[in-house]
């Protein structure tokens, strides 16, 4: 049976990590909310998907988190002409002193701790495929060889809205795979003003410590052992459950508007990243809170909507709160069925 975390086991996990969330406000202004959940995210050992318009600090925020957390980072420009092997690496033909010839393997950019995936959706299906593996596997096969990546390794994807022209759609297999996808807006009026202001250039200050590969394991440690009370996981699988038309749990709304419902990873997903939104918080145990605050950049990218929810003006994100509200109104008269 799993303990519960003691006060002298998460308390210097929850002041490390808070440190790391005050260096990325720090550094970069008015985003507060985006860097809890990406810092999320790496607690929960997965892959990012940012979705903003260009010249909104998605690879800023990447190329910082990186920095801070002393994480190898590289940096991949999808473009419509990228091939796989710029992305996973190439075998070259090469010769030694005495005439011999042997194939020699190459490695390519995704051999790092944290790939920043540049305007993935530019690229063709083709490429944005040659991802797949690394992200489900840690690892890359060529010519019949299988490869670990390092450890840790994340993926953090941005990409154009794409009514962009020159973007092709992710497929749903390669979606799936990333634990959140999160919006990245424009800046407002206050963050503007303090960033022409304060800095020059728009040059942000560097990070004022760096985070060791030890201290690294040892978050991942703790985020492990926060505990996943019965009644919270039942939350989060009905709510999972709920998004399939064929499941007793599904809404009428969702019948409506739903023509593919969330796989058994996003279950994986939400549960994981409650954990480390509760060890941000400061909690050893996860609470309905702790779901809550990660449904929606869990499930928004997972929900496939039918012609009806277009022609409706219903979209994932309005769907999701609509689920939530259904459960939260299911639990409560539950709660009154015990309580009586």
């Amino acid at each position: 049976m799993q303990t519960i975390l003691q006060p002298e086991e998460i308390n210097p996990a929850i002041e490390l990590a808070n440190r790391v969330l005050a260096q990325l406000d720090r550094i970069l202004l008015g985003r507060s909310e985006l860097h809890r959940l990406v810092l999320t995210g790496i607690l929960s050992r997965g892959h990012i998907l940012l979705e903003g318009l260009p010249g909104v600090g998605k690879t800023a925020l990447v190329k910082t988190l990186g920095d801070l957390l002393g994480l190898q980072f590289k940096r991949v420009q999808f473009t419509p002409d990228l091939m796989p092997s710029d992305i996973l690496g190439t075998h070259i033909l090469q010769g030694d002193s005495d005439g011999r010839r042997a194939m020699e393997f190459h490695a390519g950019p995704v051999f790092t701790n944290l790939l920043l995936a540049d305007e993935i959706n530019r690229a063709s299906p083709k490429t944005q495929s040659a991802l797949l593996e690394a992200m489900q596997e840690r690892a890359v096969t060529l010519l019949g060889a299988t490869r670990q990546l390092p450890d840790p390794f994340f993926v953090l994807a941005s990409q154009n809205p794409i009514e962009l022209e020159g973007t092709y759609p992710l497929p749903e297999a390669q979606l799936d795979r990333f634990l959140f996808k999160l919006n990245v807006g424009g800046a407002d009026v206050e963050t503007l003003d303090q960033i022409i202001s304060t800095r020059r250039r728009g040059e942000a200050p560097q990070p004022e410590f760096i985070v060791s590969a030890e201290q690294l394991q040892q978050l991942f440690e703790v985020m492990d052992r926060i505990y996943l009370p019965k009644p919270v996981s039942r939350y989060i699988s009905r709510l999972v459950a709920s998004t399939h038309t064929d499941s007793p749990e599904a809404t009428e709304e969702v019948k409506s508007y739903v023509a593919y419902g969330a796989s058994p990873r996003a279950a994986i997903a939400m549960a994981e990243a409650a954990r480390a939104f509760a060890l941000l918080a400061g909690r050893p145990t996860v609470g309905f809170e702790d779901v809550k605050a990660v449904v929606a950049p869990v499930l928004n990218h997972r929900l496939v909507l039918n012609y009806k929810a277009k022609f409706d003006g219903v979209d994932s994100t309005s769907l999701i709160a609509r689920l939530l509200r259904s459960e939260e109104r299911r639990v409560g008269k539950e709660c009154l069925r015990l309580c009586r």
